[in-house]
């Protein structure tokens, strides 16, 4: 409770600061800002808790120490991610086409089966060659969770307008800190105090529970749920024709210049959020700084540095660069791209623990404005589901890449203990936070544009403005 009282006092501060923010004024009833509530805190809640069970691995890997070691880890942990990146191939277009709120109960249950079975591999007592047997599980586990992110984005695109995505891109951003906390200090808290498998037993437990509130209280749109529907003004907006199949959609999305950007930088946010967050733990304890306050309190600072990112990200997008969503990730990339140098510095100090919570701020806030955010607007409603799944599918291609490189880049055995050692991890870091940098300043000026998709329009007119270009007013 005292780690988690931070987290809801700087929640309560977030909640009235912007409730007293000048308030879009698009319509919407008291009576539809509630039912909308109703409608995104459980898939919300649930995507949190799918967090939990996705980055409990590295909680395993901790208690487990040597009987899982970091090339095990890496290898586990990057073919899981290259199966979360694939699949989005696969379950963006089902998202799609079955609906953000079916989709969600079934990543949830999913998720929930995979970690049970995850769970009594420990519990059966099995200690040798555990790639083996949890690379494929992991594997599933992960091919379920790649319906999260759609289904979150999925829903909301219906319910939230071109102008206030800003402000849900930052309670994206909230909801991938929370399941970031969930699983490393919950998770720790358990590991503490009961045998290792529950540490994958509870997050199933919880996936479960929620996916009686998200059948009970989730709907894909505001009629579905008694509300009157309403132009959201992004990319599908006046797009009334026919669907398109997913082979015309996706070969538009990967022809769309915004889009395809927007992908490369996530595929560098990718690479660089998991490159932070997975191994500082992993080399707090190696090291001997595990007991140090940021390493001993990792899950509660990433938590608050990703809900200050997020609502940082998305208000300013939305109150400073008129709903662009380029500017910001360029701000916060340039934040990367001075945390990564900053880290051949202070490697050895201190310091090193609030440098990478800062750099978890800037990281989980491009993501949460690009995935969370840009995918809604450039996708549009109607076919944001593939755009979601092209855009994180990169993130976790750079994810998978990143578990590689570093299960095979860092000191191992009796060198990991020592810290000056560990240099290799910010060398590979910053390549990757340059070019996202770089890439970001493409996207300065993207704005969707209403009839993007139109089901007649050829696919040179669905072209965005990127840098260089006038802004578009939707």
């Amino acid at each position: 409770m005292s780690e988690l009282l931070p987290i809801v006092i700087l929640l309560g501060v977030i909640a009235v600061v912007t409730l007293r923010l000048p308030r879009v004024e698009l319509g919407h009833s008291p009576e539809f800002r509630h039912r909308r509530f109703l409608n995104w805190f459980p898939v919300g809640l649930t995507y949190s808790f799918l967090y939990m069970g996705r980055y409990n691995l590295t909680v395993c890997k901790n208690a487990l120490g040597q009987v899982m070691t970091k090339e095990d880890f890496g290898t586990i942990f990057s073919v899981g991610t290259a199966v979360y990146g694939v699949a989005f191939l696969l379950n963006g277009p089902l998202t799609d086409r079955w609906g953000g709120r079916r989709t969600i109960m079934l990543s949830a249950v999913g998720a929930a089966v995979s970690n049970i079975a995850m769970g009594a591999v420990l519990l059966s007592g099995r200690r040798h060659a555990l790639v083996s047997v949890f690379a494929p599980l992991y594997a599933l586990n992960m091919y379920f969770q790649s319906f999260g992110a759609v289904s979150i984005v999925k829903v909301n695109a219906a319910w939230f307008h071109l102008r206030e995505r800003g402000t849900f891109g930052g309670i994206f951003g909230i909801l991938i800190s929370l399941g970031v906390y969930f699983a490393y200090d919950w998770g720790q808290f358990i590991v503490d105090h009961a045998p290792v498998h529950w540490v994958f037993f509870v997050p199933a437990l919880l996936l479960l529970t929620l996916t009686g509130f998200d059948a009970w209280l989730v709907r894909d749109t505001p009629g579905q749920a008694g509300q009157a529907d309403f132009d959201t003004a992004d990319a599908s907006s006046g797009d009334d024709g026919p669907r398109l199949s997913v082979w015309q959609v996706g070969l538009r999305m990967l022809k769309h210049p915004a889009i395809m950007t927007i992908a490369l930088i996530e595929f560098c946010s990718g690479y660089l959020r998991n490159a932070i967050m997975q191994w500082y733990p992993i080399m707090a304890k190696e090291t001997g700084i595990a007991k140090a306050f940021v390493a001993s309190h990792w899950g509660m600072m990433t938590c608050v540095a990703g809900i200050l990112g997020g609502v940082f990200a998305g208000l300013i997008s939305d109150r400073v660069f008129q709903s662009r969503r380029g500017p910001v990730s360029a701000v916060l990339y340039g934040g990367m791209v001075l945390g990564t140098g900053g880290m051949f510095a202070v490697l050895t100090t201190p310091l090193l623990g609030w440098l990478v919570v800062f750099m978890s701020l800037c990281i989980i806030g491009v993501h949460g404005m690009l995935s969370g955010t840009a995918s809604m607007d450039f996708g549009g409603k109607k076919n944001v589901g593939v755009a979601v799944g092209l855009i994180d599918g990169f993130v976790y291609l750079g994810t998978a890449l990143q578990a590689y490189v570093l299960g095979q880049a860092l000191p191992k055995d009796a060198a990991a203990k020592v810290t000056e050692n560990w240099w290799a991890w910010p060398l590979v870091m910053a390549p990757a936070a340059l070019a996202g940098l770089l890439l970001a300043t493409r996207v300065w000026n993207a704005k969707p544009k209403p009839r993007e998709f139109a089901a007649n329009k050829d696919a040179s007119e669905a072209e965005t403005a990127v840098a260089g270009t006038a802004n578009e007013t939707p």
